[in-house]
């Protein structure tokens, strides 16, 4: 019993561990394995949940530990990504120096974010506001957008310091707002209940099977689209906990 207690914590810190690796190869400009890091990190963050309720010994510990490890892995990588990309569209000429920190408002949005999901009872089968993964998984593959991409416009956009902070700010009010998004759990094997998750997922992979890099920007953005859709004109009811 001991040894399975602390399991998941040793894999929550194992997605901590992929955050300071990912860290460090992004500071050297190696964005490609510093998305695959993010990647693995988050996937040992889906995983110290599931086998905390397997074992059945959730405590407060794990969830402040999860927060913690988020907090790097999908907190300050993203922000220091950003702050990368600002710093590099800077006009040799005229660079703005204090510009780049801006970035680390990415940062500041995923604290905030985690602190308030930890207190937040409302989140237990969808989510209010975008999930730090998700989050992360659309900074992270701007860089990999910018190498891989042949249109100008494409690179016109993700090199332009303005559009870059805007993408920074949208962030930080994405990650906070107060828009229920749609859970992608399939409880059942009913297509009609679950068609919409079913929809996205099959969306999903095509975009990431014709646009690649670019791919995962656009099925964040379809998933945020989406939710928004569903609840203004669909009405659909989410599974919502509403209890303070």
């Amino acid at each position: 019993m001991t040894i399975k207690k602390h399991i998941p914590n040793l894999i929550t810190l194992l997605n901590l561990f992929c955050g300071c690796i990912a860290l460090v190869f992004a500071s050297e400009l190696n964005y490609e394995m510093a998305f695959y890091f993010v990647c693995l990190g988050i996937f040992f963050d889906f995983f110290d949940g599931f086998f905390a309720r397997l074992f059945k010994v959730s405590s407060p510990l794990g969830l402040q530990l999860d927060s913690l490890a988020d907090m790097v892995t999908s907190g300050v990588v993203p922000g220091y990504v950003m702050f990368v990309l600002l710093e590099k569209c800077q006009n040799p000429l005229s660079p703005n120096l204090y510009l780049p920190y801006l970035g680390f408002i990415i940062t500041l949005g995923s604290c905030y974010r985690l602190a308030n999901f930890n207190i937040d009872t409302r989140q237990t089968d969808s989510f209010i506001g975008l999930p730090t993964p998700a989050n992360t998984l659309f900074i992270m593959s701007l860089p990999l957008i910018l190498k891989y991409s042949d249109s100008i416009i494409t690179l016109e956009i993700l090199t332009n310091q303005w559009i870059l902070l805007a993408i920074t700010l949208f962030s930080a009010y994405i990650l906070n707002a107060e828009i229920p998004l749609f859970s992608l759990k399939i409880k059942d094997f009913s297509f009609k209940k679950n068609a919409l998750q079913i929809g996205f997922l099959s969306l999903s992979v095509l975009l990431l099977a014709f646009f690649q890099y670019l791919g995962i920007a656009l099925v964040i953005i379809a998933y945020v689209l989406l939710s928004v859709v569903n609840n203004k004109f669909l009405k659909k009811d989410f599974i919502v906990n509403e209890e303070k």
